[in-house]
């Protein structure tokens, strides 16, 4: 672990020394992520449940940087069932994001690195293990199997590209083999008429500039979906619309997925939005999920006080209050992290044991699970 001077900050040479040894281990992962003619037999698995589409096992995801490690996901196990909707939430940097970047290997490396653990990939009469596949197999999974809706389309869509060459691109390289340009222009047109767009043709020429917000979300859904995949991750594809193009964007998300019968992996910090769309919660603090149940558990008996300081700290209609209630205290440091349960320096509801280790996962019912002390007394009684 990185020595601070007492002032609080790092000397040159321990930060040279951090460096040294991060790009040893970061070598190692990527030498052995880059290989070629990697036989499949390496990454095949067998998935735990078969009617899950993908599967998160243990998941440990780190960012090694000149101060230290950041553990941004550490030890994520959660499965997204073929069919349903599964909504990720809690604050920013909890470890939401990159969970899902995991899922499509779009970590930002080498610093970002996949140390630990399985994501299993349900692709029907066989499974991947997306933490041991190769590179080169990923461009195949990408868009046909697993696609993504980015978090902000501004950034996402190439300012340069008309918006029907950048669809056109998605369909040419997953799904273009045999079909003339005709074909894959009508079938662009197709995805942006699906999605709610009228102008079909005049936003087909258009540049992503000349759009709105609401339009360049629809058209980086179509993009998402151009190919039919199986899993879905719509990575906050409401945060910057307004409320009716919100409501518009998750009705049409809700419809597509009944239509291809594709898993949504819902990312949000909207509770609102969880409610309406998911059927399972898992709830994220500090890169570990502190609590997943059914939608109907974790709204109507929340049992961490995560989960309960998150509900209470939403404004809810026909109720006057002075001030919101917000969260105690802040979120602790990712390189050094504690030894005990991380959200214990803002909790409101210690018990005795507190005190102890990390909590382990105790069963409310078979499906409503939480890491917490206040409930080891179910974990004796069992």
């Amino acid at each position: 672990m990185a020595k601070k001077k007492p002032e609080g900050y790092l000397s040159a040479r321990e930060s040279r020394r951090i460096s040294r040894e991060n790009r040893k281990i970061t070598n190692a992962l990527e030498k052995q992520r880059k290989r070629k003619n990697v036989p499949e037999s390496e990454y095949l698995t067998e998935m735990k449940d078969p009617n899950n589409a993908v599967e998160f096992d243990n998941l440990h995801a780190y960012f090694f940087t000149d101060v230290g490690t950041v553990k941004a996901v550490d030890g994520v196990t959660f499965e997204v069932p073929i069919g349903k909707t599964v909504g990720v939430v809690g604050e920013s940097g909890c470890g939401k994001s990159v969970t899902s970047l995991s899922l499509m290997q779009l970590l930002q490396r080498p610093q970002g690195q996949v140390v630990e653990g399985a994501i299993r990939l349900n692709l029907g009469d066989k499974a991947y293990d997306i933490a041991k596949t190769p590179q080169e197999q990923m461009k195949h999974l990408r868009g046909n199997h697993i696609s993504m809706i980015f978090q902000e389309p501004m950034t996402s869509l190439n300012p340069v590209f008309r918006i029907g060459a950048q669809i056109n691109e998605v369909i040419e390289l997953h799904d273009g083999s045999g079909k003339t340009r005709e074909e894959i222009k009508a079938r662009t047109i197709e995805l942006l008429e699906m999605v709610g767009i009228a102008n079909s043709e005049g936003v087909y020429k258009m540049f992503p500039h000349e759009l709105s917000g609401g339009m360049r979300q629809r058209v980086m859904i179509a993009m998402a979906l151009a190919c039919n995949p199986k899993v879905i991750i719509a990575d906050e594809p409401t945060t910057a619309l307004d409320v009716t193009i919100q409501a518009q964007v998750l009705d049409l998300l809700r419809n597509l997925k009944d239509k291809i019968n594709s898993s949504i992996m819902f990312i949000t910090h909207d509770l609102g939005v969880i409610a309406e769309m998911a059927d399972y919660v898992v709830v994220m603090y500090a890169g570990r999920i502190v609590e997943k149940g059914t939608a109907e558990e974790i709204f109507a008996h929340p049992a961490h006080p995560y989960t309960i300081g998150l509900m209470a700290s939403k404004p809810v209609v026909g109720k006057q209050v002075d001030k919101l209630y917000s969260i105690p205290g802040k979120v602790p440091n990712p390189v050094n992290m504690p030894d005990y349960c991380y959200f214990k320096d803002r909790c409101e509801m210690c018990v005795a044991g507190c005190n102890g280790d990390y909590p382990c996962e105790v069963s409310l019912s078979p499906t409503h699970k939480v890491s917490c002390y206040r409930y080891y007394d179910r974990k004796e009684g069992e």
